[in-house]
């Protein structure tokens, strides 16, 4: 039976509607996205990992270095300067350093399904380390970047001095993952969702979910300025985002009973308060595997030890290096520094576990 005349066109209208309406957010979105990338341009190099591009900030090793190379990875919907910004100061003239775009974040190509899992995101930085001509170093990973630190271990032990987790993300967690991500990892609907709405929602909880990501610690007034997570909504590496975290759980859930065979010195520095990761999960599951780790709790400490106590991980970067540091002192003394922190997250965590 056909349609009225009338909801015939009126359904017209609202499918015209519809595309016009869409047509506009893919724009505004593209146009904004500009606008972010000229705010955070590219600060290193492109390093060629075969066939693609890493980029990444390569300081070169200082005449007063007293310390092995360095290698920063990232977490989610962060990229090169979230590690750079406390780290690029509190290490200045002692170490070689390398700060990465992981795969398809930051200005770095995604170079394809392979680097849908930890694991060929390891791969890629392993490529770029020894296109710096870095054959060994200490692995400095943040949350998710804990992931791709342990793989990284895991495939290329002779490229592993030493190993430091920041509040990771390396195993298999009950429950699932905030549902955008979910959304944005499927085929068709989240590209669609990727180039229309993810820009200017996201822009709307970038104060918010940095304040999430912190607390019960402050948010630093410069945090959002001097690291850019803007970059992450950028329609490409919101999806590639997103399916890094979708795949994140299944993959911990194959690969972490291998943690064990893991041999380089370990920390592990987790907060009791991290509304981000379940650290009794993560962290004591590290520490737990891998023989000789020393796992590092700190009272009222949320997701960012990188930023929040970025002295305690430089004392836990000199312990896997051979120095003499009473890491219990340390943290003692982090904590006394934290005791009158309490701000709030004021609305849902990005919890990926």
């Amino acid at each position: 039976m056909a349609l009225p005349k009338a909801i015939r066109t009126y359904m017209i209208y609202l499918v015209l509607a519809l595309a016009l309406l869409l047509a506009g957010l893919v724009t505004w979105s593209q146009v904004k996205a500009r606008e972010i990338e000229a705010m955070y341009p590219p600060i290193g190099e492109m390093i060629d990992v075969g066939g693609y591009s890493l980029h990444a900030l390569h300081v070169p090793r200082p005449g007063t270095a007293d310390l092995p190379p360095l290698v920063f990875i990232h977490g989610a919907s962060g990229n090169l300067r979230d590690q750079l910004v406390p780290f690029g100061r509190e290490l200045e003239g002692r170490a070689e350093m390398l700060f990465i775009d992981r795969p398809g974040h930051g200005w770095s190509e995604r170079g394809g399904s392979k680097n849908n899992t930890p694991d060929g995101q390891a791969e890629a930085i392993a490529r770029a380390m020894r296109a710096k001509g870095i054959s060994r170093a200490i692995i400095i990973g943040h949350s998710f970047g804990g992931a791709i630190a342990a793989s990284l271990a895991l495939g290329h032990p002779e490229m592993t001095a030493g190993l430091v987790f920041l509040a990771p993300a390396t195993h298999p967690w009950p429950g699932g993952i905030a549902w955008y991500y979910g959304l944005t990892s499927t085929p068709l609907i989240g590209p669609l969702f990727a180039h229309t709405l993810a820009l200017p929602a996201g822009l709307t909880r970038i104060d918010s979910g940095s304040a999430c990501v912190f607390a019960p610690n402050p948010t630093p007034g410069d945090y959002v300025t001097q690291t850019g997570p803007a970059l992450v909504l950028r329609p490409a590496a919101f999806r590639n985002n997103a399916v890094d975290v979708h795949n994140l759980k299944p993959y911990a859930t194959r690969v972490a009973p291998r943690y064990s065979e893991i041999t380089a010195p370990t920390v592990i520095i987790t907060g009791d308060s991290d509304s981000i990761v379940l650290a009794h999960i993560h962290s004591e599951g590290l520490a737990r595997d891998i023989q000789g780790a020393e796992l590092l709790w700190i009272r009222n400490l949320g997701h960012k030890p990188d930023h929040v106590t970025p002295g305690l991980a430089v004392k836990a970067i000199e312990k896997v290096a051979g120095f003499p540091v009473d890491l219990k002192a340390a943290a003692v003394a982090a904590e006394a520094a934290l005791a009158g922190d309490d701000a709030a997250c004021p609305g849902e965590a990005p919890s990926a576990g």
